[in-house]
């Protein structure tokens, strides 16, 4: 079947939009990793009748030998290359895209809701949900919760696999299901229910108990995981709950069409610590000192990006919004500080959150005074406006590398590693020497969440160069194997997608890789849901869809 015969046939069957002209092609093929693959074309559902249709079409075609797959979207700032496809994309955030519910403490949301929309419907209720990446102003629900995103408050609240109570799914039967926690009788009933996800459930189950021990000894050593599927959180041999494995599954084991999650309540209060630390020595001790003051968030980010906010501090003021010379100002202490004592080598945001403003004042005197006790700068952020441009550094940095660097592109190809934050002083030190021994052909800066020792590298490269296909696996490799002696993980927060399905196998060991090529064909037996992630996935794939167009 030509694409002119695969758009009149789903033309037929859905209600949505159905679109393939070099514009859309060309927008699709690409999110903010490194890479660019190119769709045949690009459907845009209304409903979660039409992604049922969806499904079923695409079964139906496989089956008589016309390969097809389905490959979610959101927002696309996915850095892994997980919504990309040479097949069919499916693009929520034109039609699905409603808060269906708003509850006291939950909320019911479509994929395509983007952040900051529901950010502000929940601000006006007073409540949060915490595991916010720090593109919230840009992604969507759908991406976080296929990704399993979590950010700048997952040190006090957890990831979004915490907070995640019930999807609706269409999976390769083209029915949409719920999915929900179960166990007693519930469980008993669809282990033995005869239907497509009885018998899903069955299969899950067996290979769970089966393989228990396997699979709960491969879980991560660190406080937080994306890499691979979460076998290892589905069954504590009392609630069953496949939830925890579709969180962080990337669109390859069904469509998600909807999602509940728990919300919590706004803290009313916030304040800032700012430490300048000229050194890593002193970091882990700060974070282990400050743990106890219960920071929402621990932050931080390298003296290459605040080198970088300098560099581009129009842009930065322009992202800030508000009057420019005023929020020019605001600089000013960075620049003098920069003049007297150099760069920090990083530098720390401790936010301190509470209901009670005498007791948080106080919680963060003594959070203060125990940074004393360290050689570093230390600065009490008085107000929410100067708060403001440490966030906006923080949160806004890849997108000044992607604008604003001539000739160079922002290719997150070792983006989220994270190790036990104790080895931080022997380990980033490590990682550094590895990259600057190409320090001719890339630039780089790193961010990140130190209270849990995870860092964002986002190297700068000329991706015309020739060289670096050769560069990318081999600091890919060096670094992971680095990863793999602190016993931490190769994504934390990002997932997998094109660029780091390759490694699992390495960083899981051919037990449990084969564990996940499993769990992969009891959801979906015919390869229909985003192949070539999660498992499947090749470095010479990955090396020959790096993007040439910028």
């Amino acid at each position: 079947m030509d694409t002119h015969e695969l758009i009149a046939e789903l033309k037929k069957i859905i209600a949505g939009d159905v679109e393939s002209d070099d514009t859309v092609l060309t927008e699709y093929s690409h999110d903010m990793s490194l890479f660019e693959v190119r769709p045949r074309i690009v459907v845009f559902p209304r409903d979660a009748a039409d992604v049922e249709k969806l499904v079923s079409f695409v079964a139906q075609e496989t089956k008589k030998g016309n390969k097809l797959s389905l490959t979610g979207r959101s927002a696309g700032t996915d850095m892994s290359g997980g919504p990309l496809s040479q097949s069919i994309i499916v693009s929520f955030t034109r039609y699905c895209n409603h808060i269906r519910e708003i509850g006291a403490d939950y909320a019911a949301v479509e994929p395509g809701v983007y952040f900051r929309d529901f950010e502000k419907e929940l601000a006006v209720r007073g409540l949060l949900y915490p595991p916010y990446p720090a593109s919230k102003d840009l992604c969507a629900m759908g991406g976080i919760v296929n990704n399993n995103s979590g950010g700048e408050k997952t040190l006090a609240y957890g990831k979004t696999e915490d907070y995640v109570e019930e999807l609706s799914i269409v999976l390769a039967d083209g029915k949409e299901h719920v999915v929900r926690p179960l166990s007693g009788s519930a469980l008993q009933e669809k282990l033995t229910e005869q239907s497509f996800d009885g018998t899903m459930y069955r299969k899950l189950y067996d290979l769970i108990e089966k393989n228990y021990d396997l699979i709960q000894a491969a879980k991560p050593h660190v406080s937080k995981n994306s890499a691979g599927y979460y076998l290892w959180n589905v069954w504590d041999k009392k609630t069953f709950n496949v939830t925890k494995l579709i969180v962080g599954s990337q669109g390859t084991l069904g469509l998600l069409t909807a999602a509940k999650v728990r919300l919590v309540k706004a803290k009313k209060y916030s304040k800032l610590l700012v430490i300048f630390a000229n050194g890593l020595d002193p970091v882990p001790g700060l974070v282990t000192d400050l743990l106890p003051f219960h920071p929402e968030s621990i932050e931080s980010y390298d003296d290459k990006t605040l080198g970088l906010a300098l560099k581009f501090l129009p842009a930065m003021i322009k992202i800030m919004k508000g009057n420019a010379f005023i929020l020019g100002l605001q600089f000013l202490p960075e620049f003098l500080m920069v003049l007297r004592g150099g760069f920090p080598k990083m530098v720390l945001m401790v936010e301190l959150t509470g209901d009670d403003e005498e007791e948080l004042a106080w919680r963060m005197r003594a959070a203060y005074e125990v940074t004393k006790k360290y050689s570093v700068r230390t600065r009490l952020v008085k107000s929410a406006a100067a708060a403001q441009k440490y966030w906006t550094i923080r949160r806004q940095s890849f997108a000044l590398l992607h604008s604003h660097v001539k000739g160079l592109y922002a290719a997150p190809f070792v983006d989220d590693i994270i190790v036990d934050p104790k080895y931080m002083p022997e380990f980033l030190p490590q990682v550094n020497a590895i990259l600057d021994a190409h320090k001719d052909k890339l630039i780089y800066t790193i961010a990140g969440h130190p209270g849990n020792g995870n860092f964002h590298i986002i190297p700068l490269v000329d991706l015309k160069d020739p060289e670096i296909k050769k560069i990318i696996p081999e600091v890919t490799e060096q670094i992971y194997q680095l990863v793999f002696k602190y016993q931490g993980s190769i994504t934390a927060e990002h997932n997998d997608g094109i660029i780091r399905t390759p490694y699992l196998r390495e960083m899981y060991g051919e037990k449990i890789a084969a564990l996940f090529e499993d769990v992969k064909k009891i959801f979906d037996p015919d390869d229909l849901f985003n192949p070539g992630k999660k498992v499947g996935g090749t470095l010479a794939y990955a090396l020959a869809h790096i993007r040439q167009t910028l």
